[in-house]
């Protein structure tokens, strides 16, 4: 009884568990693998009509399937998770490689510094004692001079010959390791760029060198010849690279290659020239397996042949830099960039300089160019980019090219390229250049249009502004956003008909059409989002019913980058071309646009916050002292450069009038930009942003107390809160009242010049604490304010006192600003001296 019973059980078990574990045969798991290829997840229904399909998985319960699947989603997961670890642990231990050997750098760079520190002193002190041994100077000096003149020790050579340009190669390529993993240069990291598995990699740049230098390290998964000819290639990658060609290309019996290349470079703005380089560059393999590109300009100090003249260019020196690629074990290639450049800095306009003098802008320009570009690519090879809207990566990429080299052109205006420039109205701010042959660089694309018997060709206005502590990424974020505060309907309209077989004969911008709303459609965006690729659609108005079929939307490609304010140093840029609604990949394009260069600031320069024409900045002081009422606010002053460039297309018969309305446009819209450029300028009441006081003159809180005083004993009314006390509450509470008020001096037969206002007073003339100084109260009065001012001027200053009635003035910017009432009274110092007069006005606005 007892054995039937046991037997019993083991078949009930036997029955659970091949209900529990069923074993497939491989059939049945490649029929159930084309369904989860398909579809991962298949509802009940999906799983009964594949039990019915399949005959093979017919003894195989619906339930067990389900279970089949929810494991195999389950391997999938934990295998993608297995491979992202593995990726990571590769990249952490590449990463931690590359901070071993920056490691060994910097204790190598510290021992050198102590040993100099010693030379330093055991000199100091045979000087002091008299004697006569010099061998430590000799060393450090000898050193020195060789660091400086590194061809003094040179042999004699025919660098013309293959031998002698394979010796410059050489040498080339011993500087150029010195400083991509040596102390040849010394370093500093930049803020912000910390390492990491999924950072660009670790960015630094020189500190008292020759010319501006940068260096990244990073890692990539691409092999090292694949990043090598990435690298080569530098017009892909690099914006600001016109042309390359390679003059000549001599092979070397290490396996190497030699070349003879001249690059021209773009300026980046208006205001200087552009560069260009005659370098050679240097190609081998190294003995541990790791690829170099190495290269250096050719000049009479290096020997060599000579490069082509171009009248257009300024030549600028490459020192030894390059890029030293080494495989990574398993797969991908850890990269050394580094970028050493003399620009000639001296060659353009002091205001201009720190663009030239920038190791930050060099880095962000091109050393991380080079290395987000080669990290984009591996991504996209390795699948990790999808497509957007049916195009592929590369064709998204070679549209972002496409615009910035267009813009590029259109700020450069090459005489090459068939630009001239035309004859100016008499203003200097907007410079108006034409191409009567476009087609030079822009190709087959414009060959329809030119084929128009009335098309003219293209024309371009162009401005450069300096604008003062307004962070670029902020303002080209602005001008993105809000279109309408800028833009004109009628321009727009104008510049995308004008790209048709019958262009919209409109030159001009009509007077009160209606700001067009716009829709943003996100196109592509780079790895790190520092630049992202986009459609604008700008919903269409008629202006009138003759106008009533050009109403449809229009559509721009718009390229941004540099919009993360916390991406120090960097370019932001807003370009944009108009397109058609199902524009191709080879469409024609005519870009405009927007770019804001940060200049570094430096403690020895003057630091306002207003919008200046670059133009009048150029004849800079030569002095060293900062005139009168300028502070050192060098943490508050963010000061960079606005190009702005606009193109059109003209018929024969319109080239006056659109030249006339492009220059009006840019004129427009400089006058906009310097509205945001003020309102988006950080104002920040503190000790630093205080102007200089004038000899005589009070602190802030002093002369803040003084202004309230006199304005209670002269009007018997407060000024502000009984409750205000303490000095900084005064000083805060008159800093933030309501109503403009300022103060100005007062001096027997001179001027009457501002020297104070609250933060309704600079917002009202659309100033600064520091440029307040240079105002005058007769230059913001009109006419018959000042008469009033000067009818009521003996009553001030024998009654205190007296209400002014309601007017208009100026401000800085020349706006007009109306006023409901003014109050003037003098301020009294403890002595009961006159001090200054004061002025409230009471209600303002903007006319």
């Amino acid at each position: 009884m007892a054995l039937c019973m046991h037997r019993e059980s083991n078949s009930k078990q036997q029955q659970m568990d091949a209900s529990k574990y069923v074993r497939y045969t491989p059939e049945q798991v490649e029929a159930l693998e084309r369904v989860y290829a398909e579809c991962p997840k298949p509802s009940s229904l999906r799983r009964q009509q594949l039990i019915r399909e399949c005959p093979i998985l017919s003894n195989i319960e619906p339930k067990q399937i389900k279970v089949w699947f929810q494991n195999r989603r389950c391997r999938e997961k934990q295998r993608k998770e297995a491979s992202r670890l593995q990726t990571v642990n590769r990249k952490l231990s590449a990463m931690n490689k590359l901070l071993m050997e920056e490691n060994d750098r910097l204790q190598k760079q510290v021992s050198h510094l102590v040993y100099d520190n010693g030379c330093m002193r055991q000199q100091l002190h045979t000087v002091s004692t008299t004697t006569t041994d010099t061998s430590c100077e000799s060393v450090v000096v000898s050193g020195q001079k060789q660091q400086l003149n590194p061809t003094l020790q040179r042999p004699q050579r025919d660098a013309n010959s293959p031998a002698g340009l394979l010796a410059i190669a050489e040498e080339t390529l011993a500087e150029f390791l010195g400083k991509a993993t040596g102390t040849a240069v010394n370093w500093v990291q930049m803020i912000g760029m910390k390492p990491g598995p999924d950072s660009i990699g670790i960015i630094a740049v020189s500190r008292n060198s020759s010319g501006v230098a940068a260096r990244a390290c990073g890692l990539v998964s691409l092999e090292p010849m694949k990043v090598a000819e990435i690298l080569k290639d530098r017009p892909s990658w690099y914006r600001d690279c016109r042309c390359l060609d390679v003059a000549s290309i001599i092979p070397t019996g290490n396996g190497g290659t030699i070349e003879l290349i001249y690059m021209q470079t773009y300026a980046p703005t208006t205001l200087a020239a552009a560069r260009d380089f005659w370098t050679l560059r240097y190609t081998t393999s190294l003995e541990d397996g790791s690829l170099v590109i190495c290269e250096r300009s050719l000049t009479s100090s290096t020997g060599g042949p000579n490069g082509p003249p171009a009248a257009c260019f300024v030549r600028a020196e490459m020192l030894p830099s390059g890029y030293l690629i080494r495989p990574c074990e398993g797969g991908g290639s850890i990269i050394h960039i580094v970028d050493h450049i003399d620009l000639d800095a001296w060659s353009v306009p002091e205001v201009l300089r720190p663009l030239y003098e920038s190791s930050k802008i060099l880095a962000q320009k091109m050393t991380m160019a080079a290395l987000r570009h080669i990290r984009q690519i591996a991504q996209e090879t390795n699948g990790e980019i999808q497509c957007t809207g049916g195009r592929e990566p590369a064709v998204l990429r070679t549209l972002s090219q496409r615009l910035c080299r267009g813009f590029n052109d259109a700020v450069n205006g090459f005489t090459d390229d068939g630009w001239s420039i035309m004859g100016s109205d008499g203003g200097e701010d907007v410079t108006i250049a034409i191409n009567l042959s476009p087609s030079k660089f822009l190709g087959s694309q414009f060959n329809t249009l030119c084929m128009l018997p009335t098309f003219g060709g293209v024309l371009c206005a162009r401005a450069s502004m300096l604008l003062q502590n307004v962070p670029p990424a902020l303002l080209v974020r602005f001008l993105r956003e809000h279109r309408s505060e800028w833009a004109d309907y009628g321009v727009d309209v104008y510049s995308a008909a004008s790209l048709k077989a019958s262009p919209y004969a409109v030159p001009c911008a009509k007077p009160g059409a209606i700001p067009s709303s716009h829709v943003t459609l996100p196109l592509a965006q780079t790895v790190e989002h520092e630049e992202f690729l986009e459609v604008v659609r700008l919903e269409g108005h008629a202006f009138s019913p003759e106008d009533i079929a050009l109403s449809r939307d229009m559509y721009l490609l718009q390229l941004c980058s540099g919009v993360d304010e916390t991406n120090t140093g960097a370019c932001a840029q807003l370009v944009f071309a108009p397109i058609d609604e199902s524009f191709g990949d080879d469409a024609h394009m005519l870009p405009s646009g927007f770019r804001v260069i940060p200049l570094d600031p430096k403690s020895d320069e003057p630091a306002a916050t207003r919008t200046l024409d670059l133009a009048s900045a150029l004849e800079v002081r030569h002095s060293g002292g900062r005139p009168p009422g300028e502070v050192d606010t060098s943490n508050q002053n963010l000061r960079s450069v606005l190009t702005i460039a606009f193109q059109f297309t003209f018929e024969n018969h319109y080239q006056d009038s659109v030249a006339a309305m492009a220059r009006q446009y840019v004129r427009s819209i400089v006058a906009s930009v310097q509205r945001v450029a003020m309102a988006i300028a950080p104002s920040r009441l503190s000790s630093h942003m205080v102007p200089k006081p004038l000899p005589g003159s009070p602190e802030a809180v002093t002369l803040a107390r003084w202004i309230c005083r006199s304005y209670r004993a002269h009007t018997g009314g407060e000024l502000l809160r009984a409750d205000s006390q303490g000095g900084d509450a005064v000083l805060k509470q008159l800093w933030h009242h309501a109503d403009a008020i300022m103060c100005c001096s007062i001096k027997t037969n001179a001027s009457a010049v501002f020297t104070f206002a609250n933060q309704a007073g600079l917002d009202m003339m659309e100033t600064t604490l520091v440029a307040l100084q240079d105002i005058m109260l007769e230059k913001i009065l009109d006419e018959a304010g000042r008469k009033i001012l000067l009818s009521e001027f003996s009553k001030i200053m024998q009654q205190g006192f007296a209400y002014l009635p309601a007017g208009v003035c100026v401000s800085s910017m020349g706006r007009p600003v109306s006023y409901e009432q003014a109050v003037a009274w003098k301020v009294l110092n403890d002595e009961d001296s006159n001090h200054c007069l004061a002025f409230m006005f009471m209600n303002w606005s903007f006319v």
